[in-house]
């Protein structure tokens, strides 16, 4: 015979575990190791120019991973300057950009890697007669 006590037992526990599988499936997955192929990513049009989107994800040492290209048309800038909490890494590609780097313009090209620390006031921008390509790592872990 099945009691009250019994039924408040077997819903706490139905209700528990259905919480805890919410729980797990509102967390995306780990990001293992992956290769992202150039060719299969697919460019999308922006204001000033095309961003591909790599990934957005946590990893086993990050609360998240993203990583982007951009194109952006020559003559303009990816955004106003701004600063936020998580750190950045820029890797020109092609084309010539200045960064705004501890409140200097400074004129990078291919090959040249732009840190960006966090809380830091930063931009960047085309200023080349060219679109330049880079690319884009951002990080964001707990304090």
């Amino acid at each position: 015979m099945v009691t009250r006590r019994d039924l408040t037992v077997m819903a706490i526990a139905i209700v528990g575990t259905l919480g805890v599988v919410a729980a797990a499936q509102d967390k995306p997955a780990i990001q293992g190791s992956t290769v992202f192929d150039w060719n299969a990513m697919t460019p999308t049009k922006t204001d000033v120019g095309y961003v591909r989107n790599v990934l957005r994800a946590p990893t086993a040492t990050l609360d998240e991973l993203e990583m982007h290209v951009t194109t952006l048309n020559p003559g303009l800038a990816s955004h106003a300057p701004h600063q936020h909490e998580n750190e950045e890494l820029i890797i020109i590609r092609e084309g010539t950009l200045e960064a705004l780097m501890n409140g200097t313009w400074k004129r990078v090209g291919p090959g040249s890697v732009v840190f960006n620390a966090s809380n830091v006031l930063h931009g960047i921008r085309n200023v080349g007669t060219t679109p330049a390509v880079y690319h884009v790592v951002n990080w964001k872990s707990k304090k």
